[in-house]
């Protein structure tokens, strides 16, 4: 039986990696999705593959670091649906100049708009259906530089990403009362395109080992189709090779 037949899922960054991963999966159990990314051709794309699994996907595509960008969308959630049961908060972004040496105001900029700020921004627009049908569920895609600090991600990325974490934990804190749950999840190295923007290039083979994106997708899944008096507040998902605990082993040795 479809879990969520007769829900409408909003998932951001959802033209590729973990957000096309877990739109996929919510259209699987039944959702009706709303699908929101920079560009409208990977967008349909997704939308396509949505339609081929017998589901419905609306495509809003939008720069989300824009505020008015963002209340359009709920608008349109708003007509088209009349209710949000599901937000998908996963869109994201880093750059290549990451150490303090090379970072430019222009670039923290991006950062905290791209990771955070977007992410607050979908969080206003959502908050609202959801205390309203005194249900609901967020889902937020941080990142292990949201708990570890590393020079790995960037001070910019790791700032950011951990306000996110610290922004879901905020929402359970208010909003338990009305019903609405609100999970981070914290994925380790995932194969994704947002790993195009490392300065160092990463092997088919090191690619391979690591969480792949429909490893988290049917992470979200599984949160997602929880009952509602049940909430994950945080959970991290990682590799089994991981890469960190090796560098630190060799450290040692």
């Amino acid at each position: 039986m479809a879990r969520l037949q007769g829900k409408v899922a909003w998932v951001t960054g959802a033209g590729s990696g973990i957000g096309e991963a877990a739109a996929l999966m919510l259209a699987e159990e039944g959702a009706a999705l709303v699908l929101t990314g920079r560009r409208r051709a990977p967008l349909e794309a997704v939308a396509a593959k949505v339609a081929a699994k017998g589901g419905t996907a609306e495509v809003q595509p939008a720069d989300l670091m824009d505020p008015g960008a963002v209340k359009a969308i709920g608008a349109f959630i708003g007509q088209r649906f009349g209710r949000l049961d599901i937000l998908v908060n996963n869109a994201g972004l880093n750059i290549t100049p990451r150490r303090w040496s090379v970072l430019t105001t222009e670039g923290i900029d991006e950062l905290v708009r791209g990771n955070l700020s977007s992410a607050m921004y979908c969080v206003t627009v959502a908050l609202p259906f959801m205390r309203a049908q005194k249900d609901g569920v967020l889902i937020h895609t941080s990142s292990m530089a949201g708990r570890n600090v590393s020079p790995l991600s960037g001070p910019g990325y790791t700032a950011a990403k951990h306000g996110v974490v610290a922004m879901s934990h905020t929402i359970n804190m208010e909003e338990c009362v009305n019903g609405i749950r609100s999970c981070v999840v914290l994925p380790g190295e995932v194969a994704t395109p947002i790993l195009d923007k490392r300065p160092n290039k990463l092997s088919t083979e090191e690619l391979a080992k690591m969480v792949q994106s429909e490893d988290v997708g049917d992470l979200i899944r599984y949160v997602a189709c929880l009952p509602p008096h049940v909430v994950i507040n945080e959970v991290w998902i990682t590799p089994t090779h991981n890469r960190s605990y090796i560098a630190a082993l060799n450290a040692k040795l």
